[in-house]
């Protein structure tokens, strides 16, 4: 892949604090696809003094595209790093380092040239760090919502409050899979099927619950991928989707979106009262844990994604693995 120089020279000297005149390097895509094209530009770059520096760094690419009920999403994170977001992260909980950003408006494509993390991420997440990192999600929420920073006021590119709740609403409407779910050729046992169906009879009281909560700034793509372990620090990348949201929404990710599902139980059972910890440490006692509505956010974000998943998967192990991921939902019920 070819990029710009003067662009890869610019982020290098902000990376090494010196003028780099030349670089060497390859390229190797991270991930990519229809959201964005991501990067890892490997090589050595020569600097005026005549030194010769190793480097590794993030280049991502994103174009514009439109995302449902959240139309400027796909330049939310060029936004958020050009704000003074970044100093309101600490030590143990952050995003990358951006070295050089930049819009072009004519082509409607932004350009992030990004601290590379060498860390664990995915499912190869331990347990310990999947409690960390909700404890420390809880710890950062909590802070903003107790201080009230000004930079939380001059954020203007944000996603709404009731992003998610529209969401969910647009997949009740769509005949797909509600009808299916209630339908006499709905593969799922009985349980998962009321379950469901429970969820969206009484989602009125249910958005009466999580209404009352604490707005707070949500990351809203809070799952394994996006989160990189590394020396007792979590960091978080992909922003596009973050804005405000319902205390607990982003948990819901970390415990339901692609979760390692022999572990979604334990999990669970750490992770919820490690954020509430975290949350509470700022901004005291909200409410009563036995309140939350982690369980609910699950139900509402992940159940007709997962109904979806399995009535257009390709093949039986992605349908179970849909269906597994309900039935794990349904046992977290219990708890």
């Amino acid at each position: 892949m070819k990029i710009n120089q003067d662009a890869l020279y610019i982020a290098l000297s902000q990376l090494f604090n010196t003028t780099i005149t030349s670089a060497d390097y390859e390229t190797l895509q991270l991930h990519g696809g229809t959201v964005g094209d991501v990067q890892l530009v490997t090589g050595t770059a020569a600097s005026a003094a005549g030194e010769s520096l190793p480097f590794r760094i993030v280049l991502k690419i994103q174009k514009k595209w439109e995302r449902y009920n959240d139309p400027d999403s796909w330049r939310r994170e060029y936004d958020l790093y050009a704000s003074e977001l970044g100093a309101t992260f600490n030590d143990t909980f952050r995003w990358p380092v951006c070295y050089h950003a930049k819009m072009n408006d004519e082509e409607n494509e932004y350009q992030l040239w990004l601290e590379y993390i060498n860390g664990i991420s995915g499912l190869d997440l331990t347990g310990d760090m999947y409690e960390q990192a909700a404890m420390e999600l809880g710890r950062y929420q909590g802070k903003l919502y107790a201080e009230q920073p000004e930079v939380l006021q001059s954020l203007t590119n944000l996603s709404h409050a009731d992003l998610m709740k529209n969401t969910y609403l647009h997949y009740r409407s769509w005949p797909v899979v509600y009808d299916y779910i209630r339908s006499e050729e709905c593969g799922f046992p009985q349980h998962v099927r009321q379950m469901l169906i429970d969820i969206d009879e009484h989602s009125d009281d249910i958005f009466a619950r999580i209404e009352s909560l604490p707005l707070v700034l949500c990351h809203r793509d809070f799952w394994v991928t996006n989160i990189i372990y590394t020396g007792g620090t979590i960091a978080l990348i992909d922003w596009d989707t973050s804005g405000w949201g319902y205390l607990g929404e982003d948990i819901a990710s970390l415990i339901a979106d692609e979760v390692d599902l022999d572990h979604m139980i334990e999990y669970y059972q750490r992770c919820v009262p490690a954020y509430y910890r975290g949350f509470t440490e700022y901004a005291g006692e909200i409410a009563p844990l036995a309140g939350h509505c982690v369980y609910e956010f699950i139900l509402l974000v992940f159940g007709y994604r997962l109904v979806e998943g399995y009535l257009h998967a390709e093949d039986d192990d992605k349908k179970t693995e849909c269906l597994d991921t309900l039935e794990k939902i349904y046992e977290l019920k219990s708890l």
